[in-house]
């Protein structure tokens, strides 16, 4: 079995930040998302390592390597998703995020009649136990980290009997979190307005949420993770929250380590001085390694957004210890 790593979380919580500070440990590997399927303008967008994704040496090794297999695979194109299946009817059923167990089961079930599900959550399934493995191997690596962060995608990843699957539960403030929703651009991606959306400049103007929106999205991650943890025993989770990651890194990593099942004397301090080729959020081109608390939304939420926030994810957020 293939060891993996998934960060469970809501979006911009700082699962980029923290696969690519694992990521830089020899043993090791990360590649961010390995759902990928977010690379808008393939033509233009750019790995961590600086190339155009098409043009990456990396991708191209790991390209052929999965084609060896037996696996014809293109990271813009990685079919690695089971939320894409070409089935309007699977595509529906795969809309809602996790609701619990009885309404999972409902889900199973519906899925289960469809022919197109079958045959195709059966090769997404080989192809990411296969991208795994060949990642390990391209890298000299022992584990993998997946940053999709996506509650059902784990829900289907810890039904493969060829992946060893572990989890970390990334939490951050959700005030933080629905500011990033609020403008993503500004609070959630690369530091270079020019390198933004993928390396392509964009302004991101079409995924701005309002703050009832943003509240409401971060709280049913939160619920959909609280949901499928419930169902992971003990020692195959742990959960890192992204304050105590930014301010007590080193403690914190040593930590992850011991349970990832790594030496953490081998740690790399310095992660940009580890060439990583990782999609996903635009952090991931930034130059400066400096870990850093951004705690912007103190500053920018205005008392009314505070209240409407309140209103609809409060509870839920005091729930983790933000106050």
């Amino acid at each position: 079995m293939t060891k993996l790593v998934y960060i469970l979380a809501a979006s911009h919580s700082g699962s980029t930040l923290l696969a690519m500070t694992l990521g830089a440990h020899p043993d090791i590997c990360t590649i961010g998302e390995l759902k990928a399927n977010h690379l808008d303008n393939v033509d233009k967008y750019l790995c961590s390592c600086g190339s155009r994704i098409k043009e990456c040496p990396f991708y191209r090794q790991l390209n052929q390597r999965m084609c060896e297999k037996g696996i014809e695979f293109d990271i813009t194109d990685a079919k690695t998703d089971f939320r894409n299946i070409n089935s309007g009817y699977v595509r529906w059923l795969m809309g809602p995020l996790h609701r619990g167990v009885i309404l999972e089961k409902i889900r199973d079930t519906a899925l289960a009649i469809s022919p197109t599900w079958q045959r195709a959550s059966k090769e997404i399934q080989h192809r990411n136990s296969v991208l795994i493995e060949t990642l390990c191997e391209i890298t000299g690596a022992k584990v993998v980290v997946d940053s999709s962060k996506i509650g059902l995608r784990l829900k289907f990843l810890l039904k493969n009997p060829e992946l060893d699957v572990k989890v970390i539960h990334l939490i951050r403030d959700g005030r933080a979190v629905a500011l990033t929703y609020m403008n993503p651009a500004e609070f959630a991606d690369a530091d270079d307005p020019n390198l933004r959306e993928g390396g392509t400049g964009g302004n991101r103007a079409s995924e701005k949420l309002s703050i009832e929106q943003s509240a409401y999205q971060w709280r049913r991650c939160m619920e959909e993770a609280e949901n499928i943890l419930s169902q992971i025993h003990s020692d195959r989770k742990i959960v890192v929250k992204y304050e105590d990651f930014c301010t007590d890194t080193e403690n914190q990593l040593n930590r992850i380590f011991e349970f990832i099942g790594v030496e953490p004397s081998k740690a790399v301090k310095d992660f940009r001085s580890v060439t990583q080729h990782v999609i996903g959020n635009g952090m991931r081109l930034n130059q400066s390694s400096k870990i850093e608390l951004d705690e912007r939304w103190k500053d920018i939420l205005t008392d009314k957004q505070l209240e409407i926030f309140e209103r609809i994810a409060g509870k839920k957020n005091r729930s983790y210890g933000y106050t």
